[in-house]
């Protein structure tokens, strides 16, 4: 019970935080789809301009999605290492502050949670519990002095040492390994950033020669990239700080700066695009052309603007200028700095604001030095530590090595969803239609698993850094469980709603009545990629890399060998050929199938040898 409420800690804000991510596309659509004609470029080509930039996007920082879970797993390792207890040397040494418990004793002596006060349930054996007067989080090392003391602000002290803000304390002192992580972590996402905004020009060629659309779209498209692109430091900075703020254990702060980029992000591509009037008289501003406010200026609604017009032309006051297509890109660039800037003063409640500038600063990927005003200490993380755990230890991978085998996984499955989409589109309008709605709707049910990998992935990393075998399969149970009866539901939901959900999607009654016939696909897909989905999670958590690049080239090569097995089966030929189109796309949801099984038969089988051997 204690374990699973861990696991819907850790999974429900991420399941909050995924579901907003679809809203911020529709409302750009909805934004430059009310733009209306102009300078010769229709209302379509707007839509299609920011379809293909925002898939540009999606493809380019796919390629960085490492980011997020190489820094997850790596710091979830090194918080469990520090909740076990393995010393990390500290100049100055506090009593440790413990308060008498009642209840349930928890494991090996450790002052359990639920005692007055306590609201965490994730004391290490020996600790001062979280929750006691004054105390605010749940990530004490264990007999150190508990944040939430007077002038108390960071929760990752190491052992023992003075918590920051007391009396005399010169500086904040944390766990130098997790430190390191995020440093290395953003300053590849930062200098990843800057080359792409040197090398923007070659992406976009580049991007064009395999993209397909009209001239309009295409200028459309490249001036968005070219907007956008500036957000990219930003944006691959947030990837590294929400994996580590998840490795953490805290997939809450991840949940509030998503809700907030994309909250900002949603209300400056309205504002931005359709700009701010406060006509002449007035007391209320008005939103530029496009859109008018409603009766008494509360809600706005849809259509031309004569309000705004008015206000300008007699004398009104223009507040944010109307900046069309362009604005929808600026919002966005926006939304990601101020998440980043948001991200840095949450990241405060671990870092000091001197060390948050010392991570950004610092050019030595390996340091592990801290600094007091007026001498140096260097941390040994591996001091203490048993010949069976440093064996372990070298069972991960370095650094690098995990975010290349991380790289070519998301290559590998870029590889897997570019040609499903490439694919479709060979198959006429029609099936296009149906299968862009098929994918949406399975998009649906990953955001919500996804949550429960992301809790996979917290505790699977946790565990194995306090060496904890039973921990790790209570984990794996845990989210597996989870994992398959959300799989039941959206089962059900998918066989009793499929049609009304298309409905919800088109209102063109062919691509309704074509999408019938492939709901059985539908219906199986929650099943299998289920156990792809959570073993995602328990093996980023292990920082089993190679067994994640393996599988997913592996689902890779079984996605093409299947479609092009399945053509020469259809129509005795590697081409579509005479083959009809709801064949091709059968074929085309059977290969996709595959690619998921092939993703959780394979890490089922790794999952011993890769994730539970090295602890035994």
């Amino acid at each position: 019970m204690k374990l699973n409420r861990e696991i819907l800690r850790l999974a429900v804000p991420s399941i909050l935080a995924n579901i907003t991510v679809p809203l911020v596309g529709m409302v750009d659509i909805a934004v430059v789809g009310h733009l209306g004609a102009g300078g010769g470029i229709s209302g379509a080509a707007f839509i299609g301009g920011i379809s293909v930039g925002t898939m540009l996007f999606d493809l380019l920082y796919w390629n960085f999605g490492f980011l997020r879970t190489g820094t997850g797993g790596l710091t979830a390792q090194a918080y469990g290492r520090l909740k076990a207890g393995l010393p990390v040397r500290s100049l100055s040494v506090a009593s440790p502050r413990t308060l008498p418990s009642s209840g349930t004793p928890n494991a090996l002596g450790e002052a359990f949670s639920g005692a007055p006060g306590a609201n965490s349930a994730s004391n290490a054996p020996g600790e001062a519990f979280s929750g006691a007067p004054g105390a605010n989080s749940a990530l004490n090392a264990p007999g150190e002095a508990f944040p939430g003391a007077p002038g108390a602000n960071s929760a990752l002290n190491a052992p023992g040492e003075a918590f920051p803000g007391a009396p005399g304390a010169k500086s904040t002192r944390f766990a130098p390994e997790i430190a390191s992580i995020l440093g290395r972590a953003m300053r590849i996402a930062m200098l990843s950033g800057l080359a792409l905004i040197v090398l923007q020009w070659v992406v976009v060629q580049l991007a064009f020669l395999v993209v397909q659309c009209s001239p309009e779209v295409r200028t459309l498209a490249t001036r968005y990239f070219y907007i956008r692109i500036w957000a990219a430091p930003a944006t691959l900075s947030l990837f590294a700080l929400k994996g580590w703020f998840i490795g953490l254990q805290d997939s809450l702060r991840p949940m509030l700066i998503d809700l907030w980029v994309n909250g900002v992000n949603m209300l400056l591509s309205v504002l931005l695009s359709f700009g701010l009037v406060l006509p002449a008289g007035g007391l209320l501003p008005t939103l530029g052309p496009g859109l008018v406010a409603a009766a008494g200026g509360i809600l706005p609604t849809l259509g031309p603007s004569p309000v705004a017009a008015a206000g300008v032309a007699g004398g009104g006051h223009t507040l944010i200028p109307a900046l069309g297509f362009a604005g929808v890109a600026w919002g966005t660039v926006i939304a990601q700095w101020t998440g980043l800037l948001l991200a840095l003063l949450v990241a405060r409640k671990y870092l000091s604001l001197n060390h948050l500038l010392r991570i950004l600063c610092s050019f030595c990927a390996e340091d592990c030095t801290e600094y007091t005003d007026n001498q140096k200490v260097t941390s040994h993380p591996s001091a203490g530590v048993s010949a069976k755990d440093s064996a372990t230890a070298g069972h991960r991978p370095s650094f690098f090595t995990l975010n290349r085998d991380l790289f070519l996984r998301s290559v590998g499955m870029i590889a897997v969803y570019i040609g499903f989409t490439v694919l479709s589109a060979r198959l006429g309008d029609l099936m296009l239609a149906v299968s862009t709605i098929l994918m949406k709707l399975l998009m649906i049910f990953s955001y919500f698993t996804d949550g429960f990998a992301y809790a996979g992935e917290a505790l699977t990393g946790r565990f194995l850094g306090e060496r904890s075998p039973d921990g790790v399969r209570s984990t794996v149970r845990g989210t597996f469980c989870w994992g398959f009866g959300l799989a039941a539901v959206f089962m059900l939901l998918y066989g009793l709603g499929s049609t009304p959900l298309f409905r919800l999607m088109t209102s063109d009654l062919a691509v309704v009545q074509a999408g019938r016939q492939f709901i059985p696909w539908l219906l199986l897909m929650p099943l299998i990629g289920c156990p792809a989905f959570t073993w995602d999670g328990v093996f980023i958590g292990a920082t089993a890399s190679k067994d994640l690049r393996n599988s997913t080239l592996l689902c890779a090569v079984g996605f093409f060998a299947v479609w092009l097995g399945g053509q020469w089966w259809a129509s005795g030929s590697l081409g579509i050929g005479s083959m009809q189109p709801e064949t091709g796309l059968h074929i085309l949801m059977a290969a996709y199938f595959m690619h998921l099984a092939i993703r959780a038969v394979y890490l089922t089988l790794r999952y011993k040898p890769a994730v539970l051997r090295p602890l035994i």
